[in-house]
């Protein structure tokens, strides 16, 4: 891919954004019609959710169940339902945030065509963004599935009934497995919402990316695929990116703080 040579790329100054790459941002909003979303887990941070990767995350302090693992396994499964009901009492108090509302704002001003997230805190359907707008690639943890006979179920209400120590909960119409509905890993993402995510990235003319590093596969490609096809590219994350060098503006920046001198 050719190199954007008229990146600009800003960090915090002295307490306060750059004026200059507020108005800049601006002013690709006011112009574009067909504007898709990607985020990833720094979207969710400053709403509570902890993040899997870092020191001291879900990660370190729980391995990772795969999905045959917990197709086979009791003990698999009873680890997996831990961790969920660990991470659950951060989940079911976390609110949006600015960013996330960011979402909402550009969607009631008719230009959201589709929000493409990482995530699988619900956090964005929270925010009052139409469900019908969000790709969850990964799925959600608000939703739990019968992996035999596909029932689903509201989380919440899964969560009031378990009794870990007696064993992993089952479906009350089939005694299937019963797993929140998003993708373990060894399971494959579903080629539905793939599909569907690129043609959002290949017809949109601004890809706005929050909280993301684009370090995983096969969402990371998608930026590629909006900037091949002349989209206009905007990354708020704290980090770097391997899209930085082709994006329009970079704000390496909390992203709740500069979605709050949006707004």
């Amino acid at each position: 891919m050719q190199l954007n040579n008229n990146t600009q790329i800003i960090y915090k100054l002295e307490n306060h954004l750059n004026q200059e790459i507020i108005n800049k941002f601006m002013n690709l909003l006011d112009r574009a019609n067909k504007i898709v979303g990607f985020t990833g887990a720094g979207i969710s941070t400053d709403s509570g959710i902890p993040d899997y990767r870092s020191k001291g995350g879900i990660w370190e302090r729980f391995k990772p169940v795969y999905i045959d693992e917990f197709l086979r396994s009791e003990e698999k499964r009873i680890l997996y339902w831990k961790r969920k009901i660990e991470l659950w009492a951060d989940l079911k108090k976390a609110k949006s945030n600015s960013a996330h509302n960011f979402f909402v704002e550009i969607d009631k001003r008719k230009k959201l065509i589709g929000l493409i997230t990482q995530n699988i805190d619900g956090l964005h359907q929270k925010a009052g963004l139409n469900s019908f707008l969000i790709i969850q690639l990964h799925g959600t943890n608000l939703q739990t599935i019968c992996l035999q006979c596909n029932k689903i179920y509201p989380t919440e209400e899964i969560m009031a009934l378990i009794d870990i120590e007696n064993g992993a909960p089952h479906c009350s119409s089939c005694d299937g497995f019963l797993k929140p509905n998003t993708i373990s890993f060894g399971q494959q993402l579903k080629h539905q919402d793939l599909e569907r995510a690129e043609q959002l990235v290949k017809i949109c003319d601004l890809l706005i990316i929050v909280g993301s590093t684009l370090s995983v596969q096969p969402a990371s490609l998608f930026p590629q695929i909006a900037y091949q096809n002349g989209a206009k590219i905007v990354i708020v994350n704290l980090s770097d990116t391997p899209m930085d060098e082709y994006a329009d503006i970079v704000v390496r920046e909390n992203c709740t703080e500069f979605f709050n001198s949006i707004f």
